[in-house]
């Protein structure tokens, strides 16, 4: 077996991005996620890593309500 690469979804390194830990490195269930009403399709939606810092700005779910209520 010498020469082979190692295979395997094994993920249990620490540190890795997208671990699902919030900054006290404490884990965040999803259903403890913060959500909001999408403001074109009425659907919820729930708090997503690259909205973290303008979570308060998010009026729609998706790149798809957003440019159909431009439209409106």
């Amino acid at each position: 077996m010498t020469g082979m690469a190692r295979r395997g979804g094994d993920n249990s390194e620490a540190g890795q991005n997208g671990s699902g830990k919030n900054g006290s490195g404490k884990m965040v269930r999803k259903g403890d996620l913060p959500t909001k009403i999408c403001a074109q399709c009425g659907r919820p939606f729930t708090w997503r890593k690259k909205w973290e810092r303008v979570w308060d700005e998010v009026r729609y779910c998706s790149d798809r309500c957003r440019s159909e209520a431009k439209k409106a």
